[in-house]
């Protein structure tokens, strides 16, 4: 048990065993920045299904996908989706995956909740299993449902991190991902697969980047083989798990002890200009970083003087460095930062090199 600040113990780290439910309302509530589910799919599957070959698909034909009714499945959502709702802090977001079978519902029963929907994110299996009957379209994604706990929620969204992932591009709402095969797939002692429907970790990888900082609190209340878990681990996010089944929980747990978190400076991402500290321009002045009467220049030869409230003057222009570089080029705005220049040993050195000196100064 690990006790995090301003809040109850949290079992961080740790795999609860038992109901998700009974388990999430036991935890202090806002307590969780993200969470991840990949609930039941209520599958709904009528008798065995044959490969051509009349060999035997290993279908997800478990008893915790099995539900009496639509409205058994609805209650149970409903249930599940209260709870952690309250167990989210007031700016905390939530992914949910399904199929064709169950997301639709899982999507009404969030709003209903009071959560807010920001994308459904589909991810297209570059190699899905084929449609073996022939009857329907090959089953070739799943859809997931990304939403803050409520409108007003300041969700963490890593844009510039995504893009960077997406090799320059807007990272956008589909993605190509394989499913688990080869090595990634976990197999039991008997060599058969150890969870019908475990989440490759390039899928988890996306979200926690895209939506989560390290040191984040991510909760995964149908853990299954610990996929969520194991990429938390790396990413140096602290997780909860919750798994009702014990033969999931043991390959969780074999599997997480095996991961080693990443060093802390692989934990840095990208972020966008504006989401680095503000550093007004008078504070360069305050610190003597420039000195009051100093000259900065223009790359078209405009000359201004720093006054010592953190203004310039540029010929009868006063103002921001923002303001009087648009008066001076006739432009409707500037960015003063990348505008102006000064002189240091004989060179022109832009002001913006000292905003990124305090900058540093602030992260450290």
């Amino acid at each position: 048990m690990t006790q995090t600040k301003g809040a109850a113990a949290l079992p961080l780290n740790t795999i609860l065993a038992g109901d998700c439910i009974a388990e999430m309302n036991r935890l202090p509530a806002e307590s969780v920045d993200l969470i991840f589910a990949d609930p039941p799919y209520n599958l709904q599957l009528k008798g065995t299904l044959h490969r051509p070959d009349n060999s035997e698909v290993d279908a997800v034909d478990d008893d915790w996908d099995q539900f009496a009714s639509f409205n058994a499945y609805d209650e149970f959502t409903r249930a599940w989706l209260k709870a952690a709702r309250r167990l989210l802090k007031p700016h905390g977001a939530i992914w949910v995956i399904g199929s064709y079978h169950n997301i639709f519902r899982v999507g009404s029963a969030l709003q209903d909740a009071g959560f807010w929907i920001l994308n459904d994110v589909v991810w297209r299996k570059s190699n899905p299993m084929p449609n073996f009957r022939g009857k329907r379209f090959t089953n070739a994604h799943e859809t997931m449902i990304w939403a803050g706990k409520s409108e007003d929620s300041k969700y963490t969204f890593n844009y510039e991190a995504l893009k960077a992932l997406n090799e320059g591009i807007q990272m956008r709402s589909d993605w190509v991902l394989p499913i688990c095969t080869g090595h990634e797939r976990l197999k039991d002692a008997a060599g058969d697969k150890a969870h019908p429907t475990q989440k490759p970790e390039s899928l988890l990888h996306r979200i926690l980047v895209g939506s989560s900082n390290p040191g984040d609190v991510v909760l995964d209340p149908f853990f299954g083989t610990g996929t969520t878990g194991a990429v938390a681990k790396m990413l140096g996010r602290e997780f909860i798990g919750i798994e009702r089944e014990a033969a999931y929980r043991a390959v969780a747990e074999t599997r997480i002890a095996k991961v080693r978190r990443f060093e802390r400076e692989a934990l840095q991402v990208s972020t966008s200009k504006r989401a680095e500290p503000r550093v007004p321009f008078g504070q360069l002045v305050e610190r003597g970083m420039l000195r009051p009467g100093e000259a900065l220049y223009s790359p078209r030869g405009h000359v201004a003087k720093v006054r010592a409230d953190g203004t310039l003057i540029g010929g009868e222009v006063k103002g921001s460095i923002h303001q009087v570089g648009a008066h001076l080029e006739g432009a409707p705005s500037c960015n003063g930062w990348t505008y102006w220049t000064f002189r240091r040993d004989g060179e022109q050195v832009p002001i913006d090199v000292l905003r990124q000196q305090i900058r540093a100064e602030m992260r450290n």
